[in-house]
């Protein structure tokens, strides 16, 4: 398989969690280079800015040295031009994802056609793992540190306990 050289792995990281990471892992492996997008999207209700979670991102994943991080508020089909990217990775954990995501690589292919989109499945242990369950968690004080980064999770919990 050749490699194609520039792929880009959307999404809100709202945190970042262990599922992610691995997500980020593996598709980093595939390519030369991967860009981590956060995106903002009015519609979600954050609690992290984007440029927080770009730093969250960036501390859980310092070994990856083709990986680089950075946020955009456009149309992803865009940024991926923009980029030169080749592909879009998108991580599912059930049935219920594919739909909606199949629906956003179909558009994302009528608006830039150079793009693939790539679906990589969770790990089998990962797949109950959201970042909305997190944010729950952590804000009820419960333990939340199998599911995120080691590096992170202070922050995290700080965060989320001072918002409660």
């Amino acid at each position: 398989m050749t490699k194609n050289t520039i792929a880009i792995c959307p999404g809100s990281f709202d945190p970042v969690t262990i599922g992610h990471i691995d997500i980020i892992q593996r598709a980093s492996a595939m390519f030369d280079k991967l860009i981590v997008v956060v995106a903002d999207n009015p519609a979600k209700n954050c609690s992290f800015s984007p440029k927080e979670r770009v730093e969250l991102i960036k501390k859980s994943i310092p070994h990856l040295n083709n990986v680089e991080v950075d946020r955009y508020d456009g149309l992803l089909a865009e940024y991926a031009a923009k980029k030169n990217a080749g592909a879009i990775i998108k991580g599912l954990r059930a049935m219920s994802d594919f739909e909606y995501e199949f629906q956003m690589a179909l558009t994302n292919k009528k608006l830039n056609p150079k793009v693939e989109t790539l679906f990589l499945t969770t790990a089998a242990e990962n797949m109950y793992l959201s970042s909305s369950m997190v944010k729950q968690i952590a804000g009820m004080g419960g333990d939340i540190s199998s599911f995120v980064p080691a590096a992170i999770h202070q922050d995290i919990v700080e965060r989320l306990l001072k918002n409660k």
